[in-house]
């Protein structure tokens, strides 16, 4: 999300310890869990669509759990201890003017416990075999990931054709270690623009970078859909979310306009395909089936940033959302269940 409208208050910028610079390939899940559909995370899908209607009324609203946060990004629910992890965003700093960030784990109403404290992280997501944090991560201008274990960091993307990215923003990750990402220059800072000023939609597969689409005005949110078959993008500067046919082997052919949304942000999705989609200036969740038709909206009251399902039966939709200073998690049960980031 561009928070640039953040002002500087002269914090030091911590930068992330141990970055280790091997290119690595995310790895996929074991096979017995990656039963399920091809494009939603292991395990969460069963097989066959759900009936159920996902939202309980036409304009709905989610109640605010938590706050007191800088400005959060990236919700991601981690299962085995029923906790949220979050980006938590401060002010840019230094002659660069880059954001400092830090992963925080979350179990609202409980206080919130640092994870990484120096993540300079944004969206984030779960790799296939659960054992990774995957983060698009602006202090390195690449794509991390962190292993829960022990939250050892390693590169998963640092640069297209030699050139830095701009600052990725968001990702997200097929059940076979196929990562997608997008690139606008929110968190660029006052560093050199290596992309000759293009924003644009990349892909990772087997430590390999290669370009979606550099036409995208800054785009911002990105998912696949329950079968694979389709990766969704927010273009941020364009009020417009793109859809792109996705082939077996994770490249992409074409793309359509597949909904209009104000300042679209992040974004998440259910399993019966449903997308849920943040407008960050309007402060609610689009949500639309996979045939692009409007079905209801989310209220926050407040900006939002992004969303992703949790609790037991990751019914629980949890937003980001706030005022810088003061950002908050906010939560809404659902009729069917969706993507834990």
């Amino acid at each position: 999300m561009n928070v640039d409208s953040i002002a500087a208050p002269g914090r030091a910028v911590a930068r992330a310890a141990a970055v280790c610079l091997l290119l690595v390939a995310v790895p996929a899940a074991p096979a017995a869990a990656r039963e399920g559909p091809a494009g939603a995370p292991p395990g969460v899908c069963p097989a066959g669509i759900p009936t159920e209607p996902p939202l309980p009324g036409p304009a709905s609203s989610a109640t605010r759990l938590q706050g007191g946060f800088a400005f959060l990004e990236g919700p991601v629910w981690i299962a085995e201890t029923g906790h949220l992890l979050v980006s938590d965003l401060g002010a840019a700093a230094g002659p660069e003017q880059v954001q400092p960030s830090a992963i925080r784990r979350l179990a609202p109403p409980a206080a919130a416990e640092p994870f990484v404290t120096a993540s300079g992280s944004n969206g984030l997501a779960l790799s296939p075999d659960g054992q990774q944090i995957i983060a698009a991560t602006h202090d390195n201008r690449g794509v991390s990931a962190f292993r829960l274990s022990d939250r050892a960091r390693t590169v998963i993307a640092a640069d297209y054709q030699g050139r830095a990215f701009n600052s990725p923003n968001d990702v997200a990750v097929r059940s076979d270690g196929v990562v997608y990402f997008t690139d606008p220059d929110f968190q660029r800072g006052r560093r050199p623009d290596a992309m000759g000023g293009r924003t644009g939609v990349f892909r990772v597969l087997d430590g390999q970078v290669s370009l979606v689409d550099d036409t995208v005005r800054q785009p911002n949110g990105i998912a696949l859909s329950p079968d694979g078959s389709t990766l969704y993008v927010g273009a941020f500067g364009e009020n417009r979310i793109y859809a792109y046919a996705v082939r077996p082997d994770g490249s992409t052919a074409g793309r359509t306009v597949f909904a209009t949304v104000a300042s679209p942000d992040g974004v998440t999705v259910d399993c019966a395909g449903n997308v849920y989609w943040v407008s960050h200036h309007a402060g609610r969740v689009y949500v639309f089936s996979p045939a692009g038709a409007q079905l209801g909206t989310i209220s926050t009251g407040r900006q939002a940033t992004n969303a992703a399902f949790g609790g037991p039966d990751r019914r629980t939709l949890y937003i980001t959302a706030g005022s810088t200073g003061d950002y908050g998690i906010h939560a809404i049960a659902l009729g069917v269940p969706g993507y834990p980031y």
